[in-house]
């Protein structure tokens, strides 16, 4: 037994979390030295008691450790160690990060450019349309979307990153073998070509009020901020944002109308420090300086070439309407034959690169 498939066994063993292999490895110095530990040995350890101890003990006769070894292979996910270069960086600054991930997809470096949106099930058109433009325009410029794969604000969240042909993440809050809601399953599909669905929770494992909370915390642990876009004061994404701040996080809410019961939640944090966000603007103005060079052409200046090569049909378009004098909004509409919402975006885009930059009432010029 290696190093991986004895904390996927841990993993599976009732009462015994991230905090407790913590403190198992930090006395026995690897896992499968664990699982070969006497009771006695074990009690030894800090946190660990009676109980504890005579699960992991006899973890055989209650975990399934070749089943589940044969239901990965056959699923085609993979187990994702923290040792390992893609297990997400961020996730390993919280307290209690996951023992393994269970991946069916790709986890990449650029991840940790990752932004969370996340908000309530039974959400309104308002909501739904703002979530899919958000993530629309953060995955459009490279920053990877996680959210929970759930109904509502989660699911408009990853179509808007998949339509920019961009990265989505959805961590679940049960087994990766469980699609819930059930009809996310083609949703769930599409994700693990564009990303990842991922979850800390072996196979058949149903969700439920604890796992749902668990989840949260990796949502908000493998990102560099939290966005609430729409939210009653008792949704579980607020749990997420909570998390979000206990772990240094950036959390920012999208605002609504004064009367909706779904916008009470966003309006509470942002009254509690959360940064009012009206747009992608928001947000990146936040985290520009923590995105690496490498994630953007170099700039004419810099190279003497214009970067042309490296824009889309629509960039291109638009880059070729602009100069170096100032150029309203309306103008490249009128020029580039685009409508107004992908212009906006591209321009989005374009600015992120660093090719143009806009200046006040709407207007945009080329960076000399």
């Amino acid at each position: 037994m290696d190093e991986r498939e004895a904390l996927v066994a841990l993993n599976m063993i009732e009462g015994v979390g991230p905090v407790r292999v913590r403190q198992l490895l930090e006395f026995f110095g690897e896992a499968p030295t664990i699982l070969k530990a006497s009771k006695q040995q074990l009690i030894k350890v800090h946190g660990i008691g009676e109980d504890v101890a005579t699960a992991i003990h006899g973890w055989e006769k209650n975990v399934d450790l070749v089943g589940e070894l044969k239901r990965i292979e056959q699923f085609g996910c993979h187990i994702v160690i923290q040792s390992d270069e893609n297990y997400p960086a961020l996730l390993k600054e919280i307290y209690d990060p996951p023992i393994v991930l269970y991946v069916k997809g790709t986890l990449l470096p650029q991840d940790k450019n990752g932004v969370a949106l996340v908000g309530s099930r039974m959400t309104t058109p308002y909501g739904m349309e703002t979530a899919r433009k958000l993530a629309y325009q953060l995955a459009y410029i490279g920053v990877t979307v996680v959210s929970g794969g759930a109904r509502g604000i989660d699911t408009a969240s990853h179509q808007g990153a998949m339509s920019a042909k961009g990265r989505t993440i959805a961590v679940i809050g049960n087994g990766i073998n469980i699609v819930y809601p059930t009809e996310n399953k083609e949703l769930f599909d599409r994700i693990a070509t564009q990303g990842a669905v991922i979850t800390q929770f072996p196979f058949n494992r149903k969700g439920d009020k604890q796992s749902f909370p668990i989840r949260n915390r990796i949502v908000a642990g493998m990102t560099l901020g939290t966005v609430v876009v729409e939210a009653n004061l008792t949704s579980g994404s607020l749990i997420t944002a909570n998390m979000a701040v206990e772990n240094g996080r950036q959390v920012f809410a999208v605002p609504g109308r004064i009367d909706s019961p779904r916008s009470k939640g966003c309006h509470d944090l942002i009254k509690k420090g959360a940064k009012l966000c009206e747009g992608a603007e928001d947000i990146l103005s936040e985290f520009e300086y923590l995105f690496p060079q490498t994630n953007r052409p170099p700039t004419a200046a810099a190279t003497g070439v214009l970067p042309t090569l490296s824009l889309s049909e629509n960039e291109q378009k638009i880059f070729e309407v602009l100069s170096n004098e100032e150029t309203a909004i309306d103008e490249v509409m009128q020029k580039s034959g685009l409508p107004v919402s992908t212009v906006s975006v591209v321009l989005l885009g374009l600015e992120m690169k660093r090719l143009i930059k806009q200046l006040p009432g709407k207007r945009f010029t080329r960076n000399s």
